[in-house]
């Protein structure tokens, strides 16, 4: 299933470890793969930390830590220590211990999974602290749920998954608040019309098929993590929606495409059957693909390690070199690319061979724009010309204050990404899709006091537009997912800080951002924006006697914004609405032609506007074209040729007698 996969392709579902134990030690050590970001900001004692909403104005910008899961490896231990300098700032990681919890286990972090544990709806016994066999059928069934090996023991995958799922899989049978939250959600989206029972039965099962269908998902009628993700978010299509495109599978890979090259030296020794890719692998993984993952490589030659089943070190090292020989980006990630060329292609380049030549780049398809002076992030997109002038997206932001302001000039992403961060010395804030710009700054969502979906900082919300941050871009919770989810390493970020205001645009972000239902904990859509309206080439308004000013709202301004930036005067966004920037424009267009500068427009000003746009003027006509001049021009050259003409054949004999004359 494609939200188990995620799951198991990390998520960076250590980040949310990483935000529960930040503020103090585990038992037992810290968790394992912290990835420290560099920071920048002052830290403050936690009792000088504004508490919950106010929390929001002290978050970001300082040592914001997104963390992947790792473990550590007895079996790759001394080829770790050997290479610990050159593969430290590669692969971003630190190790350290992490205590699996098992029967007979006792102390505080115990305690904490049976707290999460009865978040999840999994625990119902005392939190005593110590793991007895209430725990262990808890973890069991949560594993289970999970697709994991029930083995009741917490170990680094299941701890995880526990921290790092914000909903329990919801199916037939299930009973408690959640399934009453998911209820009324799918009531407000017109899909279930049922009483709000809290009990999941047929109607709720059938109206979570139908949300599956019309929102492209696997019509499983489970209410698994991902399909709760989309129904409380406000992507969610509703019921009365055209269904959204499902993305279609890769195919498996057939054999028979592939030609043996029987004259290779060491022919490529490929399995009797293809090997399908299920999921991503990367340093920290572990289990039987990965095993089989080290078989495969060690038969081609490329990984001389233990199959232990870990990935580690050697066998991130070895998919590098498998990369790069066969022209993949090195990145030391299997997905499906690497999986097929690993155990499917007869084609793969292999280790003593010549290596493939590396393919021309694709241009990067994005630049952004952070203009600090309006708080609008805008990212363009290429034009026929291979520039990027084309706008695909415009968000709404708030970027560094004043005191710790957003590093102005142009970065290069690196392509870091987490879906959680935490800012451990502001009061333990967290964040949502993490993209990184430079060390001490990133893009991110608005602000959660907790890793909770629900518990999203209002403050921070309402900040959007606004300088809020220690120097992060704030966005919100869709826009920082966009980016997240679409912009990767190589594109150019420009923070730049003295940009024309654009009152306009910023109007027009403002009304497009959801509200935050701070009652039901939800993002709600605002209503569909009114269409553009469009007028005929002739089309020349009246305003009735009333003049257009600042705050006005119509078409009439929608058109006379239209007119200004067809001649130059504005360069704003074209919304109907009026503000400082139509203003400042119509201004400059009657200081251009004789009137009064008011910045109002009244019907002197637009009958000008379509006189000079729109209209054409009959007087004004002759004086472009005229006709006599036309017509004086065009016999001027016929005139002279008549007259050459018969010269010499009406009087022949006058031109022979004077010839001898001179």
């Amino acid at each position: 299933m494609q939200w188990m996969k995620k799951a198991a392709a990390g998520l960076a579902l250590t980040a949310l470890m990483a935000g529960l134990f930040a503020g103090g030690t585990m038992p037992g050590g810290a968790l394992p793969g912290f990835r420290m970001t560099a920071a920048r900001g002052e830290s403050a004692p936690l009792d000088d930390i504004p508490d919950e909403d106010d929390a929001g104005d002290a978050a970001d910008g300082a040592e914001a830590v997104p963390v992947d899961l790792s473990a550590s490896d007895a079996d790759d231990a001394d080829d770790a220590s050997a290479s610990a300098a050159s593969d430290a700032s590669d692969l971003e990681i630190e190790t350290t211990e992490v205590r699996i919890l098992k029967y007979g286990d006792n102390g505080d972090d115990v305690k904490q999974l049976q707290t999460r544990l009865k978040e999840l709806k999994y625990y119902t016994g005392n939190l005593s602290g110590r793991f007895r066999e209430g725990t262990r059928e808890a973890i069991k069934t949560f594993q289970k749920d999970f697709e994991l090996e029930a083995t009741g023991v917490a170990d680094a995958q299941t701890l995880a998954l526990v921290y790092g799922t914000q909903y329990r899989p919801l199916r037939y049978g299930a009973k408690g608040e959640d399934v009453k939250a998911l209820q009324t959600r799918l009531m407000e989206l017109g899909y279930y019309k049922a009483k709000i029972s809290g009990n999941f039965l047929e109607v709720t099962q059938s109206s979570v098929v139908t949300f599956q269908k019309i929102n492209g998902l696997e019509m499983t009628g489970i209410a698994d993590p991902e399909t709760q993700e989309m129904v409380f978010s406000p992507e969610a299509l509703d019921a009365s929606q055209e269904p959204r495109e499902k993305a279609t599978p890769t195919p498996k890979p057939e054999l028979a495409n592939y030609l043996v090259d029987d004259s290779r030296e060491n022919p490529v020794p490929m399995p009797e059957a293809p090997v399908e890719y299920t999921k991503k692998l990367k340093n920290g993984s572990r289990g039987k693909l990965v095993k089989e993952l080290q078989q495969r490589m060690a038969d081609l030659g490329y990984y001389d390690g233990p199959i232990s089943g870990n990935f580690m070190v050697k066998t991130t090292r070895a998919v590098k070199k498998i990369q790069t020989q066969n022209a993949l980006e090195p990145t030391g990630v299997v997905d499906e690319a690497t999986w097929n060329l690993i155990f499917n292609d007869y084609a793969i380049v292999m280790p003593a061979d010549t290596p493939k030549p590396t393919p021309e780049p694709t241009p990067v398809p994005f630049a952004i724009t952070v203009d600090v002076a309006n708080q609008v992030t805008t990212v363009y997109g290429l034009d026929e010309n291979g520039e990027y002038t084309v706008v695909a997206r415009q968000m709404l932001c708030s970027t560094g204050m004043k005191a710790t302001p957003s590093d102005p000039g142009d970065w290069v992403l690196s392509g870091r990404k987490a879906n959680w961060c935490v800012f451990p010395k502001w009061g333990n804030s967290y964040a949502r899709y993490w993209t990184k710009i430079n060390g001490s700054i990133a893009f991110h969502s608005v602000i959660y006091n907790a890793v909770d979906h629900k518990a999203v900082n209002t403050k921070s919300v309402n900040m959007l537009g606004s300088r809020a941050s220690h120097g992060c871009i704030r966005l919100s919770v869709a826009d920082a997912k966009w980016i997240y989810d679409n912009v990767g390493a190589g594109t150019i970020v420009s923070i730049v800080e003295n940009l024309p205001a654009q009152p306009e645009l910023r109007a027009a972000l403002q009304k497009e951002l959801p509200i935050w239902d701070r009652k039901n904990k939800v993002f709600v859509s605002r209503e569909a924006p009114t269409p553009e309206p469009t007028f005929a080439a002739d089309y020349h308004p009246d305003l009735e006697g009333k003049t257009l000013k600042e705050k006005s709202e119509n078409e009439h301004v929608f058109w006379m914004q239209e007119k200004l930036k067809e001649l130059g005067y504005y360069e704003g966004k074209v919304t109907g609405q009026m503000l400082g920037g139509t203003a400042k424009a119509v201004k400059a267009f009657q200081k251009d032609h004789g009137i009064y500068q008011s910045g109002r427009a009244d019907q002197k000003v637009i009958d000008l506007l379509w006189e000079l746009t729109a209209g054409t003027p009959e007087p004004t006509a002759p004086e472009e074209t005229p006709a006599p001049e036309s017509e004086t021009l065009s016999p001027a050259p016929e005139t002279p040729a008549p007259e050459e003409t018969p010269a010499p054949t009406e009087t022949p004999a006058p031109t022979s007698e004077t010839a001898p004359t001179p």
